[in-house]
């Protein structure tokens, strides 16, 4: 059959002779796993710093300005709306961008995405607020945060991809996790952009125009990973590599009809991990904001903190998934989440203690989980599927694990209690367990 399980592809190359990789490399100028993994970090931070930029100003910002005709939970819950839409635009901008990319080529397609990505978020920090133009302030905010969803579907590169087949097979766990380590390094950045605004200007400046500068960083740091990823993917040696392991686009069509059994199991068996991202990260922070007296600044702070042990639990991962595979520590991650949702509302409840452990061990267990999570989504594809397959997958997961995660903990919360965030991510954590459990099913019955 056309797919394969996660086990198997750990320990069978992905369908690709392990012992042929180093040869590879030294036909194409010693490429080695670790130059590919540079190349993704670089690409995933920068794109997880423009996503955290808008996640934290959807908090601290957007109600505020686009719609002070709301209360204040009213007015987050807009904004939450307004931030899922770029997770419904992002497949949407897979399918074109590959379009793209097979008609003129992998460059003009990077190209072309991360040219859109910097022009939505330069258009956001430029926009007029709701006071100066009224409705149509919402309107552009809602069109560019669709153009950031398109373009972020448009800059996959497959280097997530190359970097899972060119991998020793004893470390591919290892070079996974590192892999992942865009998303704290993201988160890091930007929350300290905020925390250190907030500390230093009045409300009304931060309001005006202090909001405003990180979006302008993310501008700049796009411009200069173009020119670093650009360089990377175009070079002949790259190039040559990713069209041999058949990392090309493959049609949306002809993918979903012979792999969407395995764009599903992919996108559900990680899971647990997408929906605890930002039940971590961009709905406790609302929480604070509307129902707590702490500063949002050293509540910041501790999430920043959080981030840090977030990027040493992705490394922790790679150790752990090649001692023991990366299934194993997926379903084992996903178990401990599912005990963690039992105790949300005790710790967000439980004061500055009880707050600051939930996001401690929330950002540790996520660490751990999500180090692991790129794997999911590229394991079960052959290598003609493999490129777009794990794009899509990937789409997937962040549309039904995290793009509405927001909006639904904070809603739920706030109108039936902290009690039902719990079942919330317990959801995600018992979706990850059935995932698992239905491809190893899967593959007892291929076998």
């Amino acid at each position: 059959m056309a797919s394969t399980s996660i086990h198997n592809a750990q320990g069978s190359g992905a369908h690709q002779p392990q012992s042929n990789a180093p040869s590879a490399a030294r036909d194409h100028g010693h490429i080695e796993p670790g130059e590919i993994a540079v190349g993704v970090v670089i690409g995933r931070a920068s794109e997880y710093f423009d996503f955290f930029v808008y996640a934290l100003a959807s908090v601290l910002v957007f109600p505020a300005i686009f719609f002070p005709f709301e209360q204040r939970l009213e007015g987050t819950l807009y904004a939450f709306v307004i931030f899922a839409f770029a997770f419904l635009a992002r497949p949407v901008g897979t399918v074109i961008f590959m379009a793209i990319q097979r008609a003129y080529g992998r460059e003009l397609k990077l190209t072309l995405a991360l040219f859109l990505l910097g022009f939505s978020t330069a258009g956001i920090a430029l926009l007029p607020t709701f006071d100066h133009i009224g409705v149509w302030a919402i309107i552009l905010l809602s069109l560019l945060r669709v153009g950031q969803g398109i373009a972020l579907g448009g800059a996959w590169d497959g280097l997530p991809s190359l970097l899972a087949m060119n991998a020793p097979q004893n470390k591919r766990g290892w070079y996974a996790a590192l892999g992942q380590l865009g998303a704290p390094t993201g988160f890091i950045i930007a929350a300290s952009l905020f925390a250190y605004m907030l500390a230093n200007l009045t409300t009304e400046d931060f309001l005006d125009w202090g909001w405003r500068f990180p979006f302008y960083v993310a501008f700049a740091i796009n411009v200069v990973a173009l020119f670093a990823r650009l360089r990377l993917v175009s070079a002949p040696e790259y190039a040559k590599l990713l069209d041999e392991r058949e990392l090309e686009p493959a049609g949306a069509v002809e993918l979903i009809s012979t792999q969407g059994r395995n764009i599903i199991i992919g996108a559900l068996a990680a899971l647990a991990s997408y929906a605890l991202f930002h039940l971590v990260t961009v709905f406790p922070l609302s929480w604070i904001k509307l129902y707590s007296l702490r500063e949002t600044a050293d509540f910041l702070v501790v999430q920043i903190w959080g981030g840090v042990i977030m990027a040493a639990g992705i490394v922790i991962s790679g150790a752990v998934a090649d001692r023991f595979g990366r299934r194993t520590t997926l379903g084992s991650m996903a178990l401990l989440i599912a005990i963690l949702s039992a105790f949300v509302p005790t710790l967000m409840n439980g004061g500055e203690a009880g707050q600051n452990t939930f996001i401690l061990i929330g950002f540790a267990l996520l660490g751990l989980s999500y180090g692991q999570a790129a794997g999911a989504v590229t394991a079960n594809f052959q290598s003609r599927y493999r490129y777009t397959g794990a794009a899509l997958t990937q789409d997937v997961a962040w549309l039904v694990g995290a793009g509405f995660a927001p909006l639904v903990a904070l809603g739920l919360s706030a109108h039936f209690g902290m009690a039902y965030v719990s079942f919330y991510l317990l959801s995600g954590a018992v979706g990850s367990l059935a995932a698992l459990s239905l491809n190893r099913a899967l593959e007892s019955k291929e076998e």
